[in-house]
């Protein structure tokens, strides 16, 4: 892991951060090493899951978060910044901020690797990351061994029980931040909805769904290109790539199957997260009808993931980390969006998708573990935002 410096005597900001308890236990943590911790905080939700004692709320307008941060910063001397997402408006601005004064900048994200892993890099994440895109940087890089990691997947039931609780509280409490700007739907309701509909859909769709297994493993093996959806509002998407929504990519990808397959067939996955939220389903049957394709894709929710990357013909992805999974499952592998793992030699980079059908090539899965192993030493901490704590960085 990339060593985030010195904490003894330092001045550390945890910026909002992930759903939950993990900064505050985080913030507990470094103080014990010496270090002098701030909290800020954007809405009530944040409050309840922070100590009282080094906790600053921002109640202000998000035209005046720019000068709000700029002379927090400078007034307490922060010395590094600790938080979840680059993408979000207030951290962006945080971010550049704390450019323009030398403070170091610390991004946590989910893992490149899951499940066993959380992502924390300095300066930024997925193609804001330094990391290298070129091959031979992996190739040259020396074998290592390395630990196997401790499961630390966290119950889902607890997970959506603090997400919810989360969302509460700051709805119910929004008065006290009244110009808090979220960087999605903001609704405990809402959120109380999709998560029960999810559980609705699981349990529907892993036993209806557990039918197509044989197909898969038997008569369709190698037969099909698999393409995992990514969520709806993912800013992978509208960040990282030139898409917007999930609809204009299948589009694509639609047109392109018809125009340059015959006897192939194509599985869509949906996103879990998305499962009480979005379905994708009548959309996608609609547009393989109007190009005359439905007999040869299929749709599915609850599917095992391994299962589908280990027999699939190829993987056409935006830049989800399913599409690192489907190198490192040894899968050929397109990305139409920016990825980290978009390097030549793991993916079919620079290759067009109409070209991928046919004319597509597995990764080299010797370069693929070196770039794992690079991962997992850089960038990725065992542990969960929600469960078992990771215990790298002290």
């Amino acid at each position: 892991m990339n060593s985030i410096g010195t904490l003894k005597d330092k001045n550390i900001l945890f910026l909002q951060g992930p759903v939950g308890l993990f900064f505050k236990k985080l913030s507990i943590q470094f103080r014990n090493k010496g270090a002098n911790t701030y909290r800020i905080g954007l809405n009530a939700g944040d409050a309840c899951f922070s100590t009282s004692y080094n906790y600053f709320p921002y109640k202000g307008k998000p035209e005046g978060w720019e000068t709000f941060i700029s002379d927090f910063l400078i007034a307490h001397q922060i010395d590094k910044i600790f938080l979840f997402g680059d993408c979000r408006f207030y951290q962006g601005i945080a971010i550049a901020m704390a450019d323009t004064l030398g403070i170091d900048v610390f991004v946590f994200e989910e893992g490149y690797l899951r499940p066993y892993y959380i992502t924390l890099e300095k300066h930024g994440v997925n193609d804001y990351s330094r990391l290298s895109r070129e091959a031979a940087f992996y190739r040259n890089l020396p074998e290592v061994s390395l630990p196997k990691p401790i499961n630390a997947t966290p119950n889902g039931i607890f997970n959506w029980t603090i997400v919810i609780t989360y969302y509460f509280v700051a709805k119910a409490l929004h008065f006290r931040y009244p110009h808090y700007r979220h960087h999605r739907n903001f609704s405990a309701i809402q959120e109380f909805f999709f998560g029960t509909r999810s559980l609705i859909r699981k349990i529907f769709y892993t036993r209806r769904d557990k039918k197509y297994l044989p197909l898969i493993q038997d008569t369709l093996s190698e037969k099909y290109f698999f393409v995992p959806l990514q969520t709806h509002n993912d800013f992978q998407i509208l960040q990282h790539s030139e898409y917007g929504t999930i609809e204009k990519f299948i589009i694509e990808v639609l047109e392109s199957f018809a125009q340059n397959t015959k006897d192939e067939y194509i599985i869509f996955k949906h996103h879990p997260i998305d499962r009480g939220r979005k379905n994708y389903t009548e959309f996608i049957k609609e547009q393989a009808g109007y190009l005359s394709v439905e007999n040869r894709v299929l749709i599915v929710h609850d599917l095992h993931l391994p299962t589908l990357l280990d027999h699939a013909k190829g993987t056409i992805t935006i830049n989800s980390t399913v599409g690192l999974s489907s190198v490192l499952h040894k899968t050929a592998t397109i990305t139409l969006g920016k990825a980290i793992y978009d390097i030549e030699g793991l993916t079919n980079k620079d290759m067009s998708l109409n070209d991928f059908w046919t004319q597509h090539n597995k990764p080299d899965d010797a370069l693929a573990q070196k770039f794992r192993q690079h991962l997992i030493l850089t960038t990725q901490l065992n542990g969960s935002f929600y469960g078992r704590m990771p215990t790298e960085l002290l």
